[in-house]
């Protein structure tokens, strides 16, 4: 054994040795029990705290297209500006038309405000676009300027460049813009050039940087996309979440609007803009830049399993009581029609209509789609009335899709109650569970699925998070009940076969909902103590379930268990155990392995450990690695019993291998 390697170990982490403990758990390593799907740990993605535009969607321009309700929302117009309807894209028909001043000395232009502010980064390179025409002939120029009209220095302009309009049609005109000096709360400044003689028709203005993920021109901003590829998840569920339904049913996501050229994506309201009033963003609209090719673009690129969910024809039932707000159970041909063409522009060959549309876009190998949701959050017989066509049909038509129902709001109560026995009834794939739930519930569901039954539908655990009494925010202790929980997830996993943690991404300056995986502002981002739970969870899957108890129970927060919650998985020849010491004592921790061969004995103990300052502390973008899991290795002699003194507060895996 190595001794450095060793003590280096004891100093992180405890004790390691055959010391008398506590507690000591039986580890069956000779009775390798479900199999761990490969979508076990997973992400959730809605477009909530500016989680798409303003967020992972890199487009820097608001209202790009003036397309919102007030059409210059978001800018600020100059000089002699018109908006007219006739443009050339025909679900975007705004455009502004930019009319000569009529002194010498003035200037017509606009400026758009970006996101909480146009932020760019010093000498990075920013690419403008924009559709324009003279509409009167001529040779106008216009004026492309990234400005901080704060700035108490010589100058605002950091960088800029002229275009020469060349053409009465439209047509898309491109420019490269590399700032000098940063800025954080600046604009996009865009006005006729001197001498201004004729006017200049503008459309779908754009700026991104030019660094996106994958370099892609309609790409997603590098440093959010990285963290949700550094996750290695094996579900993406998206595009919602409450967006899918909508408060009505033209508000619902559409996402058939959301494929095609970006230039001529509608404009739709975000239900988020106004749900809750003391935290209200009456700007919040989606350009549907980030859509669905896009969704699945991504889920390639991360390694993921796509999984899209659907309006079952309801809108949010928390805003609706009036039955007469929903499409008719009868009159569901639109949206059935919906869930049958995305199977087809996922996966269809490039000779049908969507995948054709798919080869267009630039992927004409299919996305390989095997599951989807067919609604949200829903419940009552009003839902299932209007599951149940969608399951015939789809399971008539493409029986290699899973679908998947829902379980309604809550975790438990009538709701729950009703529509878990007619999910089974109509034949559900899969049941979507939702829990936001305090400090208490979590530490008393660590058995939760251990009575479900083994047969019939499986779980998905499709958004949760625990919130704390009074402390709706990302703090460590949360995190830590999170992991403790998901023990109960990884031990019956022949139940559970999917859960993603949710909402994922959060705006510091336009959040509606807390606590959420990832925080950002316009350069910076933060992972959490609870993105670090997922990741280690989804790093260490494992592949078969190992029984593993404490006096015979499993060790689930149990009375006499000391606030201990711990599981165990198989991979390959390894074995992976993962312990939450929830209590704030620290706790001797021992394993009786039971089948393992004196000859192969476990050399290799690699742990890592999460835990914090203290419970209530939490990352933040000016200290991102306050709480971040710590690994260390070290060589063991393994072959029956082992121990350790679990730190208070601790989570920690651990993975024996030969």
């Amino acid at each position: 054994m190595n001794r450095t390697k060793l003590t280096i170990l004891a100093m992180a982490l405890g004790s390691l040795g055959a010391m008398a403990s506590t507690h000591t758990a039986v580890l069956r390593a000779d009775k390798p029990g479900a199999v761990v799907q490969p979508t076990m740990y997973g992400i959730f993605f809605e477009d909530i705290n500016y989680g798409a535009d303003g967020g992972l969607y890199a487009e820097m321009v608001k209202n790009r297209s003036f397309e919102f309700p007030q059409a210059l929302l978001g800018w600020r117009a100059y000089g002699s500006v018109e908006v007219l309807d006739d443009g050339p894209f025909d679900r975007n028909p705004h455009y502004v038309r930019l009319l000569p001043a009529s002194h010498g000395e003035k200037h017509t232009g606009i400026e758009n405000e970006g996101y909480f502010g146009v932020t760019v980064k010093k000498d990075s390179v920013y690419r403008f676009s924009a559709w324009l025409r003279a509409p009167q002939g001529g040779s106008p120029r216009i004026r492309v300027e990234l400005c901080d009209p704060a700035s108490t220095g010589e100058t605002q302009v950091y960088a800029a460049q002229t275009i020469d309009v060349t053409s009465g049609e439209w047509k898309k005109y491109t420019a490269e813009l590399k700032p000098w000096q940063g800025f954080d709360k600046g604009v996009l400044r865009v006005y006729l050039a001197k001498p201004d003689k004729t006017p200049v028709d503008i459309e779908h203005v754009s700026l991104f940087p030019a660094n996106t993920w994958k370099g892609r021109e309609n790409g997603l901003r590098t440093d959010l996309a990285q963290a949700l590829a550094d996750l290695k998840p094996g579900v993406f569920r998206f595009p919602g979440g409450c967006i899918v339904e909508g408060t009505e049913l033209p508000d619902r996501y559409q996402w058939k609007n959301t494929v095609g050229p970006v230039e001529n994506r509608p404009t739709n309201l975000n239900r988020w803009l106004y749900t809750f009033p003391h935290r209200l963003f009456p700007d919040y609209y989606q350009s549907g830049g980030l859509g669905f090719f896009e969704y699945f673009q991504l889920s390639e690129d991360i390694g993921a399993e796509p999984l899209p969910v659907l309006n079952v024809g309801l809108v949010c039932q928390y805003q609706n009581n009036d039955l007469h707000a929903h499409v008719p159970a009868d009159s569901l041909r639109q949206y059935i029609d919906d869930a049958l063409d995305l199977i087809e522009f996922a996966n269809g060959d490039t000779t049908t209509t969507w995948g054709a549309l798919r080869a267009e876009l630039g992927h004409p190998a299919p996305f390989n789609l095997k599951v989807m949701a067919i609604g949200n959050e829903q419940w009552g017989p009003e839902y299932v009335e209007r599951l149940e066509p969608f399951i015939k049909e789809l399971n008539a038509k493409h029986p290699e899709i899973k679908i998947i129902g829902s379980s309604g709001p809550d975790s438990e109560g009538d709701k729950f109650d009703y529509l878990w026995p007619e999910m089974r009834r109509l034949g559900a794939d899969l049941v979507d569970e939702h829990f936001y739930r305090p400090e208490s519930w979590f530490l008393s569901q660590g058995t939760r699925y251990d009575s479900y039954p083994r047969k019939g539908p499986k779980v998905f655990a499709g958004e949760y998070a625990c919130h704390g009494k009074g402390k709706k925010w990302n703090h460590f202790h949360a995190a830590l009940l999170e992991a403790a929980f998901m023990t109960g997830l990884e031990r019956n996993a022949d139940v559970v076969h999917m859960a993603t943690y949710a909402p994922l991404f959060a705006h510091v300056e336009g959040w509606q909902w807390r606590p959420d995986m990832i925080w950002f502002d316009n350069s910076r981002s933060m992972r959490t103590s609870s993105y670090y739970v997922q990741q280690l969870y989804a790093h260490n899957p494992g592949e078969r379930v190992l029984p593993l108890t404490l006096d015979g129970k499993p060790i689930a927060g149990l009375d006499g268990q000391d606030g201990l919650f711990a599981s165990a998985v198989s991979d390959g020849s390894d074995i992976i155990v993962k312990v939450a010491n929830t209590s704030d004592e620290a706790r001797d921790f021992a394993l009786d392995i039971k089948g393992v061969k004196a000859k192969q004995p476990f050399t290799t103990l690699t742990a890592t450990r999460l835990t914090a300052p203290e419970g209530d502390a939490e990352n933040s973008l000016d200290n991102p690695g306050l709480i971040a899991p710590v690994t260390t290795v070290a060589d063991i002699d393994v072959t029956k019993e082992w121990s350790v003194s679990l730190p208070p507060m601790s989570f920690t895996v651990y993975r024996f291998s030969r």
